[in-house]
């Protein structure tokens, strides 16, 4: 490969890299509230509601149900709206957000459902709040579970990163599709899959090993 498709390569990982991290970031701030919400307000729990619940599940349900490809395609207009462009890196992390948020919410839910009910009992015969129990008991307890499913979270955005560079959204996957299918240079095309694959599998050994260390605290 020449220098300059070296050089394409590595801008490529710094721009898989900021979308994947933004992405991310957002995407948690969408849907760790969204994700404590929906199990807060399910049956039995501390603020069970089931009109709230059913409607909060029945939108991420239908957002989660979304191809990305699809979701990329019919995010076009509000892409522009917030950024100006619908293509590039930047704009790439509006529809990645979107797409993961969801995701987030309903690991997060899972995560809560695994803290065990004789926790929360305790923090309620102390007279501790819903909202207290919920910071203070419940999120502690799953945190294990909860960096492990955001390491999962995190190589799901990666791969959604990947695919939006079928319609120019930058990073390695726009580089995989002008270099390795469009000029069919194989060379590039499985450079960039090892690439993805490399990426992948640091950031869920990175989630594996800080949960295991979150446990054993």
């Amino acid at each position: 490969m020449s220098n300059y498709i070296i050089g394409e390569i590595l801008n490529g990982i710094l721009e898989t890299a900021i979308m994947t991290i933004f992405s991310s970031l957002f995407a948690y701030i969408i849907g760790l509230p969204v994700g404590v919400l929906l199990y807060a307000t399910s049956k039995g729990r501390l603020l069970e509601n089931s009109k709230i619940n059913l409607i909060l599940g029945a939108v991420v349900n239908i957002m989660r149900s979304l191809p990305f490809l699809i979701l990329l395609v019919l995010l076009i207009p509000v892409t522009r709206f917030i950024t100006g462009s619908s293509i590039g890196t930047t704009a790439t992390i509006v529809p990645l957000t979107v797409g993961a948020a969801p995701i987030v919410a309903r690991m997060v839910e899972s995560s809560l459902c695994e803290v065990s009910p004789g926790i929360i009992e305790a923090a309620r015969s102390m007279g501790a709040s819903p909202l207290y129990t919920i910071i203070h008991f419940i999120i502690p307890e799953a945190t294990p579970s909860l960096l492990q499913g955001g390491a999962i979270n995190v190589a799901t955005i990666l791969g959604y990163s990947a695919m939006a560079g079928v319609i120019g959204g930058g990073g390695l996957g726009a580089i995989a599709m002008n270099y390795g299918y469009y000029r069919y240079q194989k060379a590039v095309l499985w450079t960039t899959v090892a690439l993805l694959v490399v990426m992948v599998m640091v950031i869920q050994g990175s989630g594996t090993l800080l949960a295991k260390k979150k446990r054993k605290t």
